[in-house]
């Protein structure tokens, strides 16, 4: 509500200007009448424009908070598990035992493929990356759900998100299936959320897969701590082109397509990527002295970040977890020495502790990642699965809130003035 006014002089034109102030976080000034004295503002990157209002996640990023609804993510991440704060992105508040068991049940059985979207797949080269095929797909699941795409009615919203919920995992799984050259694996009901990914990852009709509960564990912890992240780059993106009214799973094709870019949901595979190039704890030295000299191009992925000028929250909960699955698999592999020594050297280094260089949740979930068996190129694939409900959750408030409008970003227009052609 705006409880203080800001006044702005241009040209000896006065313009006041509402503040006003959510329930944590900066004050906001409403510019919205600058344009009827014809001004715009200029923002690139919208860095301290606020597009919407939100209810849904609250960073700090000084102080390294992160919160769903008001629940720290350390709490969430420890405590419950990604279809309760899926359900809590949804709806609002902590669902009571019997509404999670009704929730569960619901995105259960709705997890199987239309079968002529399955063979949607065969039109894409095997080689194709898996972000590639999971856009398209996803995009294509409008031409099967015609009863829900009346974006106005918020039962058909409310379908939706559970069709896209419940679907991501085997979408994601089939495009690695796919992509490996092996026969997709059908969901089964009886596992949970992440044990039924983690089976129809890496079952095959020729092997029985029982997940492994520490790995269950540690993916549905990867899933809680990607599950949303406030006004990103793709959620912003799902959102504008809701605003137009496209239907639910166009938007979320559209958020895909955004997160594939490397300077957001690349990010763990650029760390990889990264590992893959130092090679060997031999080297490390040297690339730590490349990375601390200014007219060296190269970057030390997976460490800080863009909004976090503190320690990550989500990278607290993810160290302990990687760990955790580093010594149950007990696994001999040059790359994870590497990653080990570095994350030593950032939490030490008094030059990586004075820049706040701390190993962010990228850096640890990749590492995760690689030591389950799940390849690099199918890291923002997983990412995507765990934003959707993120994505979903941020669509629906949207479409509830009655300042909603498309979005249309004005520019500030350098060309060629009037000329006679």
């Amino acid at each position: 509500m705006a409880d203080k006014t800001a006044v702005l002089s241009v040209n000896g034109v006065e313009v006041e200007l509402p503040v006003l102030s959510g329930t944590a976080g900066h004050d906001v000034i409403d510019i919205r009448a600058l344009v009827k004295n014809g001004y715009f503002t200029f923002d690139p990157g919208f860095v301290s424009t606020a597009s919407c209002k939100s209810s849904i996640t609250y960073i700090d990023g000084d102080k390294g908070v992160l919160l769903h609804r008001g629940y720290p993510i350390d709490q969430l991440a420890n405590k419950s598990s990604y279809l309760e704060v899926s359900y809590l992105l949804l709806y609002g508040e902590r669902p009571t035992p019997e509404q999670l068991n009704e929730f569960v049940g619901m995105v259960s059985k709705h997890t199987m493929l239309n079968d002529q979207l399955v063979h949607l797949f065969q039109g894409f080269r095997r080689d194709a990356h898996p972000m590639a095929i999971m856009c398209g797909v996803v995009g294509a699941m409008s031409a099967f759900f015609h009863d829900s795409l009346d974006v106005a009615n918020p039962r058909h919203r409310e379908v939706a998100a559970f069709r896209l919920l419940s679907k991501m995992p085997t979408v994601a799984a089939m495009c690695y299936k796919y992509n490996v050259g092996q026969p997709f694996m059908y969901p089964q009901n009886s596992l949970s959320y992440a044990e039924n990914f983690l089976h129809m990852m890496f079952a095959t009709p020729c092997d029985d897969y029982k997940p492994d509960p520490i790995i269950a564990k540690a993916m549905d912890k990867i899933f809680i701590l990607h599950a949303d992240h406030e006004q990103n780059a793709s959620t912003s993106t799902v959102r504008l082109a809701g605003s137009s009214g496209a239907n639910p799973f166009a938007c979320i094709a559209a958020g895909i397509a955004s997160l594939w870019g490397p300077a957001h949901g690349g990010a763990n595979e650029a760390c990889l990527n990264m590992l893959e190039e130092i090679g060997s704890v031999d080297r490390i030295d040297e690339y730590v002295a490349k990375a601390k000299d200014k007219n060296d191009p190269f970057r030390l992925m997976g460490f800080g970040h863009r909004v976090y000028k503190n320690y990550d929250p989500r990278a607290t909960v993810m160290r302990e977890t990687c760990h955790e699955v580093l010594d149950h698999l007990n696994i001999q592999d040059p790359l994870l020495d590497v990653a080990m020594r570095l994350e030593k050297i950032a939490l030490e280094d008094p030059y990586f502790v004075e820049k706040k260089l701390y190993p962010n949740v990228d850096f640890y979930s990749g590492i995760i990642l690689k030591a389950i068996g799940i390849p690099t190129n199918m890291f923002t694939v997983i990412f995507a699965l765990s934003r959707t409900v993120g994505w979903i959750a941020h669509w629906i408030e949207m479409h509830g809130d009655p300042d909603n409008k498309i979005g249309r970003p004005r520019q500030l227009y350098t060309g060629a003035d009037v000329r006679d052609f």
